[in-house]
């Protein structure tokens, strides 16, 4: 097979290598524009699970790379004046310059033809003229840019500023080094190389950057550093260099920019490597990533006859790895891009806060690595809250207003679509009785309509009658009875959203017949074949606002402990948050402050109805997932003007606004949006939801500050009694079972396998979302504890 390379990196020289090994009949020529000695940075990470592949692969090649490797097992943070050393994690590095020299001599010694300061032909006449073409020429691909209708790339720039640099100080561990500054909070990501140096990358948001003087408009030559910026760097982080020297190879402030292609080949041209995606340097590197996609093209081309059929299974292969990754990076690159939120936190939270940032790293995988370190993790959130006893942080109690609840997991409110009239019957009393014997200490309803119009199915439940009351109150005296668990009313109005069918039905399909008038704010139709609103009114206003009041005095008298407005998910109230649903001219169109005024009138007017000792919460989407939407921003003043008028906590959804959005799924995704309300909006309580599964995620996300509640719906679906499990799961005594079912609470394991099975399971689930296979290896007997797992840069 004729083959052309397009990129003398190492995914491509790796790639060339390796079909060559397969076949020495290829035909393979590499074409790389710079000389053969020029490069950029100093190390390259790589992951236990990349460096078994390379082994299984090449092992002659896996040897030689390997008696160059820095290897090292722990993390150091330092922030605050404090040092904070974390073990376990499992790294090896090299410098990329013999990196690049050891694949160089290993295709000439296969019989590559490497052409370096040369630059490739033209993609279409080297698709004309070769078998298969492999584009590995990038983040700036020209081989990408070339086909750019067939691979349909997005390139989005990032909001932090860095420069990759090297020291001649050999660092033990990963270092970061986190520096406030006047300016702003600049970060160090450093690691070791080799016995001689260490990467030194220095990071920090773009404004911090302009504020700290470093944008001169100058623009540096191909191969020209920047020394100037150098040498600022050097009095800056003196400290941190401990006298020894930082050097530059091509270094210049760069923003990063996060590749992705909606294909990744075409006929027979492919992509491999920045070429086809980028993964933030926070989580690995990209090294790393070419290299497996080089391997992964190789294997694939020689299990499948046909090129077609070879770059289809790679991309079929390596897409799912590489999104993965790119979630975990996407995480950690704003994670860094707000570091300044964090400035404040006590030294030991942050420190977990910048450990799990990315959700790859977890609190019980965390235990597993470092049991000492966790322990502090236990110790400084109990002080922080004030509380006597390390419990699992799921189980430690909070105070809501003046409700005092038993936990911190909430059943979160889910839609049923089965009541009659609107009013709730045995199955709501079984739904809600069981979730709230199930352990959790909070139980939401589903959102109960303030009208017959405000419905979204006819099988929503409302509180517009007396009767509605009478049953509601049935369920609430259940739970009060039978548990000691808290239930919450949900109030809204489903605006534009009504007169669906029921969700199994066509979920928001109108019905067939029997519809009734939808309103909002203007008329914008949900999406395709939604029925075009009718533009409420002053009067609409005026009428809506006492079904909220009315509806939320049934509610009182009903028993309920807790109401929450709902201000989310594209209904009445959430419609006139958001510029993609309301186009008004009036006071309550146009910017957000006045969107968000008849919300903020219906707020007062319930938290005036509503038993002042009784706290009231608003459910928000944080952002519309649309162009020109609400954005996390909008959430923050959204957040912080609910917050003003008494709120006392902010339940933090996204989306739903428009049938036009474009969530960004993924585990625990809203996470982000509540740790940011969280830490910028002063006094507020902050739930996050969604995607949130298991107890690690809860106790993660609450032990790294992040939210200070959970609220958890369809697992709940799936186990009723998930907190008591949790509980169990985690050898925590303490919660409250019914006594009907005390005899199951403490059911010893059968085995010793059935003892370490849960954590067993949570790593291999840990390893799953990696992308990796566990190999149980020895620590080294360096300065670490606990045992070595595969790990990408503690992301």
């Amino acid at each position: 097979m004729k083959i052309a390379v397009v990129g003398g990196g190492p995914g491509g020289l790796y790639f060339a290598a390796l079909m060559k090994q397969l076949d020495p009949a290829h035909d393979i020529t590499v074409w790389e524009r710079d000389a053969a000695d020029v490069t950029f940075g100093f190390g390259v990470v790589f992951s236990d699970e990349t460096l078994g592949g390379i082994e299984n692969a090449d092992r002659e090649f896996a040897d030689t790379m390997a008696r160059r490797f820095a290897r090292w097992t722990d993390i150091d943070i330092h922030y605050r004046g404090e040092s904070h050393t974390v073990g376990g994690q499992g790294f090896a590095a090299m410098s990329r310059k013999e990196l690049l020299a050891l694949l160089q001599q290993r295709c000439r010694d296969l019989g590559v033809d490497v052409r370096f300061s040369t630059p490739a032909p033209d993609a279409e006449l080297l698709r004309a003229t070769h078998d298969l073409v492999v584009g590995a020429d990038g983040v700036n691909s020209l081989v990408r840019q070339s086909f750019s209708d067939v691979f349909r790339p997005t390139l989005d720039r990032r909001h932090n500023k860095y420069m990759w640099l090297g020291t001649d100080r050999v660092f033990e561990a990963f270092q970061f080094f986190i520096r406030d500054t006047p300016w702003g909070t600049m970060q160090v990501h450093g690691y070791p190389y080799s016995d001689t140096g260490s990467t030194f990358i220095v990071e920090m948001h773009e404004d911090v950057w302009r504020r700290a003087g470093f944008d001169t408009g100058e623009e540096f030559p191909p191969g020209a550093s920047d020394e100037l910026a150098v040498e600022r760097i050097r009095e800056l982080f003196a400290e941190e260099l401990a006298g020894h020297q930082v050097f530059a190879n091509n270094s210049k402030w760069l923003s990063f920019t996060t590749v992705r292609n909606e294909r990744w080949h075409h006929g027979n041209l492919v992509l491999v490597g920045d070429a086809a995606h980028t993964a933030h340097f926070s989580i690995g590197s990209g090294t790393k990533l070419a290299m497996e996609d080089s391997l992964a093209l190789a294997a694939c081309l020689h299990e499948h006859s046909g090129v077609e059929a070879g770059l289809t299974a790679y991309e079929a292969e390596r897409r799912p790895v590489v999104e993965s990754t790119q979630r975990a990076a996407q995480a950690s690159l704003e994670w860094f891009e707000n570091i300044g939120m964090y400035a404040g936190q006590e030294p030991t939270r942050f420190c977990f806060n910048l450990l799990t940032r990315s959700r790859r790293i977890t609190y019980d995988n965390l235990r597993t690595r470092d049991s000492e370190f966790a322990d502090r993790v236990d110790a400084a959130f109990a002080a922080s809250q004030g509380l006597p006893s390390p419990a699992p942080a799921m189980f430690q109690p909070f105070r809501l207003g003046q409700l005092e609840l038993k936990n911190r997991v909430i059943v979160s409110p889910m839609d049923m679509y089965s009541a009659v009239d609107g009013v709730p019957g045995d199955f709501h009393l079984v739904h809600l009785g069981s979730k709230a014997m199930g352990g959790p200490g909070l139980v939401m309803t589903e959102m109960v309509c303030v009208s017959p119009e405000g419905r979204i199915t006819p099988g929503c439940t409302g509180l517009w009658t007396d009767e509605q009351r009478d049953s509601w109150a049935r369920i609430v005296d259940f739970v009060h009875e039978r548990s000691t668990a808290r239930i919450g009313l949900q109030l809204g109005h489903s605006g534009r959203k009504g007169s669906t069918r029921l969700m199994w039905e066509g979920m928001d399909e109108p019905l067939p017949d029997g519809n009734w008038e939808t309103i909002g704010p203007s008329a914008l139709p949900y999406g395709p074949g939604s029925p075009v609103p009718r533009v409420v009114s002053r009067d609409d206003m005026d009428r809506i606002t006492a079904e909220f009041v009315a509806a939320a005095r049934r509610g009182a008298e009903a028993g309920f402990d807790l109401l929450e407005l709902h201000c989310a998910h594209g209904y009445l109230l959430s419609s006139f948050l958001s510029p993609i649903a309301n186009k008004r001219t009036d006071e309550y169109g146009g910017p957000l402050v006045n969107r968000l005024r008849y919300p903020l009138e219906v707020f007062d007017a319930v938290r005036a109805a509503w038993p002042a000792e009784r706290p009231m919460i608003v459910r928000i989407s944080a952002t519309d997932w649309v162009p020109d939407g609400n954005t996390e921003h909008d959430a923050v003043e959204i957040a912080r003007a609910f917050i003003a008028h008494g709120a006392d906590a902010i339940d933090v959804s996204t989306g739903q606004v428009t049938a036009d959005e474009r969530p960004a799924y993924g585990r625990s995704y809203q996470t982000p949006f509540a740790d940011r309300i969280r830490h910028e909006v002063p006094d507020a309580a902050v739930i996050a939801v969604g995607a949130i599964a298991s107890y690690d995620d809860v106790n993660s996300i609450l032990l790294a500050g992040r939210a200070d509640l959970c609220a958890i719906g369809r697992t709940h679906l799936y186990d009723p009694h998930w907190t008591l499990h949790a509980a169990a799961e985690q050898e925590y005594r303490g919660a409250e079972w019914p006594v009907q079912y005390r005899a199951g609470s403490r059911k010893p394991p059968t085995s010793r396998t059935d003892a370490v099975r849960p954590r067993l399971s949570l790593l291999r689930a840990d390893a799953a979302d990696r992308n990796v296979h566990l190999r149980w290896t020895p620590h080294p007997a360096q300065r670490g504890k606990g045992i070595q797992l595969p790990s990408t840069q503690a992301g």
